[in-house]
């Protein structure tokens, strides 16, 4: 006789681990593709792109070069 406020046993699913930052990462890329109509390949390419520019301008102003 089983109790009736116990569940049926069943398989345990599996969680998948992601971690917090990489769906925060994965959910900007979509917000990104939904406001520039863009490709996912394309706003890889955007960061990229805004990560060398970045750098580049780290870069630039740890030499003194750029003077605001």
């Amino acid at each position: 006789m089983r109790w009736p406020w116990r569940k049926a046993a069943r398989p345990i699913e599996p969680r998948l681990a992601i971690s917090s930052r990489a769906m925060e990462l994965q959910t900007a890329k979509e917000i990104l593709a939904e406001v520039f109509d863009a490709r996912p390949g394309e706003v890889e390419e955007m960061i990229q792109r805004r990560l060398v520019e970045r750098s580049w301008y780290e870069e630039t102003m740890a030499c003194g070069v750029l003077r605001w």
